[in-house]
């Protein structure tokens, strides 16, 4: 017991040594840029981590024991068909809330519709790109999936345990309907292959789209795409069918993605118990 504390506190001093010397570095450069980007790494690598590997070298598992190739190959198409569903339930569960909150908030609406201005610096918009588009996604997999999820079904159930993870990852998101419903999809993909290398893959996807829409090409696919205040109205029978349509068949997903799988959690309390 002594040991494993006098671990942890030596490993949560380099950690917190690591960020003290990062941002020491980043108020000599005196650059917005380059502190932003560190700021993210920090958030996305050294706490990540930092509070993993503690976790795993606490209860004994090793990285290839959660992340691997093996079986991965026959998830892509599957992937690819669920990245789409994901994408269009959230854009148009997002059309939804601001279309809720006009009538209430229409500053709010303005705010969240109007284009924010990214720095001219190529270099910066390649970084950002792949801290969000893949980066985040391995932290994001690794700290919910990898270990609040089984630290959560194994102290609530299976289903209050996935709700609650999910619910927590949504509060992280702009977008918390959509975020939400990923994290139900992520969790179940997870849980039913044992191999966080799936999610990981499906949410990487989600988030090049993400990127693509916001620095490249924010009108895509422009039949649902929101813009400004009059699309919320205009649009709001293609992205009223698209959010019926796409709910329906992401609950039937789940629905089959989590038959049998509450009693598989329980015989095999995969590592994090």
């Amino acid at each position: 017991m002594f040991e494993e504390k006098r671990s942890r506190f030596v490993h949560g001093w380099m950690a917190a040594a690591i960020i003290v010397a990062i941002f020491i570095l980043l108020q000599a450069t005196q650059n917005v840029l380059i502190t932003s980007i560190m700021m993210q790494l920090v958030f996305y690598t050294v706490l990540p981590v930092w509070l993993l590997s503690y976790q795993f070298k606490k209860r004994d598992v090793k990285l290839r024991q959660v992340v691997f190739f093996r079986g991965t190959a026959r998830w892509l198409l599957p992937l690819s068909g669920l990245t789409v569903l994901v994408l269009v339930f959230s854009m148009s569960i997002y059309w939804l809330l601001l279309r809720a909150l006009m009538p209430i908030a229409p500053a709010v609406v303005d705010f969240a519709l109007t284009p924010q201005p990214f720095p001219d610096a190529l270099w910066y918009m390649v970084a950002t790109s792949f801290i969000l588009a893949i980066i985040a996604p391995i932290a994001e997999e690794f700290v919910f999936r990898g270990l609040i999820l089984h630290r959560l079904i194994a102290a609530f159930g299976f289903w209050n345990g996935l709700g609650m993870s999910s619910l927590i990852f949504g509060i992280f998101h702009v977008n918390f309907f959509g975020a939400f419903l990923f994290a139900v999809v992520a969790s179940l993909l997870y849980l039913k292959t044992g191999n966080l290398l799936v999610p990981i893959l499906l949410h990487i996807a989600n988030n090049l789209i993400a990127v693509y829409q916001s620095f490249v090409n924010p009108s895509f696919p422009q039949w649902l795409m929101v813009s400004n205040i009059n699309d919320l109205y205009t649009k709001s029978v293609p992205n009223l069918v698209v959010l019926i349509a796409s709910l329906a068949l992401l609950l039937f997903i789940i629905a089959r993605m989590a038959r049998g799988l509450e009693n598989k959690v329980k015989e095999t309390r995969v590592f994090w118990n």
